[in-house]
Protein backbone atom coordinates (compact mmCIF):
# COMPACT_ATOMS: atom_id res chain seq x y z
CA UNK A 1 0.00 0.00 0.00
CA UNK A 2 1.11 3.51 -0.69
CA UNK A 3 0.11 6.96 0.49
CA UNK A 4 -1.50 8.34 3.61
CA UNK A 5 -4.15 5.59 3.82
CA UNK A 6 -1.43 2.95 4.17
CA UNK A 7 0.19 4.94 6.95
CA UNK A 8 -3.16 5.39 8.73
CA UNK A 9 -4.03 1.70 8.39
CA UNK A 10 -0.63 0.70 9.75
CA UNK A 11 -0.83 3.06 12.73
CA UNK A 12 -4.42 2.29 13.70
CA UNK A 13 -4.43 -1.52 13.67
CA UNK A 14 -2.41 -4.42 14.99
CA UNK A 15 -2.20 -7.86 13.42
CA UNK A 16 -1.72 -10.84 15.70
CA UNK A 17 -1.07 -14.43 14.72
CA UNK A 18 -1.94 -17.02 17.35
CA UNK A 19 -0.24 -20.42 17.15
CA UNK A 20 -1.94 -23.31 18.91
CA UNK A 21 -0.68 -26.50 20.55
CA UNK A 22 -2.18 -28.57 17.71
CA UNK A 23 -0.08 -26.77 15.08
CA UNK A 24 -2.86 -24.59 13.66
CA UNK A 25 -2.74 -20.80 13.61
CA UNK A 26 -5.16 -17.91 13.19
CA UNK A 27 -4.60 -14.28 12.28
CA UNK A 28 -6.66 -11.41 13.64
CA UNK A 29 -6.58 -7.70 12.88
CA UNK A 30 -7.33 -5.56 15.93
CA UNK A 31 -8.56 -1.95 15.67
CA UNK A 32 -5.88 -0.66 18.06
CA UNK A 33 -2.31 0.45 17.46
CA UNK A 34 0.67 -1.56 18.69
CA UNK A 35 1.29 0.76 21.67
CA UNK A 36 -2.27 0.18 22.90
CA UNK A 37 -1.86 -3.56 22.38
CA UNK A 38 1.37 -3.47 24.38
CA UNK A 39 -0.50 -2.11 27.40
CA UNK A 40 -3.00 -5.00 27.42
CA UNK A 41 -0.56 -7.77 26.46
CA UNK A 42 0.70 -8.61 30.00
CA UNK A 43 -2.86 -9.23 31.25
CA UNK A 44 -4.17 -10.81 28.05
CA UNK A 45 -2.74 -14.28 28.55
CA UNK A 46 -3.46 -14.31 32.26
CA UNK A 47 -7.13 -14.66 31.27
CA UNK A 48 -8.38 -18.23 30.71
CA UNK A 49 -10.26 -17.11 27.59
CA UNK A 50 -9.90 -14.22 25.15
CA UNK A 51 -12.77 -13.20 22.87
CA UNK A 52 -12.74 -11.61 19.43
CA UNK A 53 -15.99 -10.08 18.14
CA UNK A 54 -15.87 -10.32 14.35
CA UNK A 55 -18.39 -8.96 11.85
CA UNK A 56 -20.06 -12.35 11.36
CA UNK A 57 -19.17 -14.29 14.52
CA UNK A 58 -17.59 -14.24 17.96
CA UNK A 59 -14.45 -16.32 18.52
CA UNK A 60 -13.45 -17.46 22.02
CA UNK A 61 -9.93 -18.82 22.42
CA UNK A 62 -8.55 -20.79 25.35
CA UNK A 63 -5.26 -19.09 26.19
CA UNK A 64 -4.07 -22.43 27.57
CA UNK A 65 -3.94 -23.73 23.97
CA UNK A 66 -1.82 -20.83 22.61
CA UNK A 67 1.92 -21.53 22.41
CA UNK A 68 3.12 -18.50 20.44
CA UNK A 69 1.90 -15.08 19.35
CA UNK A 70 3.34 -12.87 16.59
CA UNK A 71 2.55 -9.15 16.58
CA UNK A 72 2.76 -6.77 13.61
CA UNK A 73 3.89 -4.04 13.63
CA UNK A 74 6.56 -4.93 16.21
CA UNK A 75 6.42 -3.57 19.74
CA UNK A 76 9.97 -2.25 20.00
CA UNK A 77 9.28 -0.42 23.26
CA UNK A 78 9.03 -3.65 25.27
CA UNK A 79 12.01 -4.05 27.59
CA UNK A 80 12.96 -6.19 30.55
CA UNK A 81 13.81 -9.75 31.48
CA UNK A 82 13.34 -12.28 28.70
CA UNK A 83 13.11 -9.63 25.96
CA UNK A 84 15.86 -9.58 23.33
CA UNK A 85 16.21 -6.40 21.24
CA UNK A 86 17.51 -6.39 17.65
CA UNK A 87 16.83 -10.12 17.17
CA UNK A 88 16.59 -11.78 13.77
CA UNK A 89 14.69 -14.90 12.72
CA UNK A 90 16.86 -17.40 10.84
CA UNK A 91 15.02 -19.41 8.19
CA UNK A 92 16.17 -22.86 6.99
CA UNK A 93 17.33 -21.27 3.72
CA UNK A 94 19.49 -18.75 5.59
CA UNK A 95 20.88 -21.50 7.83
CA UNK A 96 21.84 -23.68 4.84
CA UNK A 97 23.45 -20.73 3.04
CA UNK A 98 25.99 -20.31 5.86
CA UNK A 99 27.13 -23.94 5.75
Amino acid sequence: MKGSFAQYAQESSTEIILYYINGHSETFSLPINSQQFQTILPQLFQQPWITFHLIDETVCISTEKVVKIEIKPPINQMQGEGIFANSQRITPLQRNATR
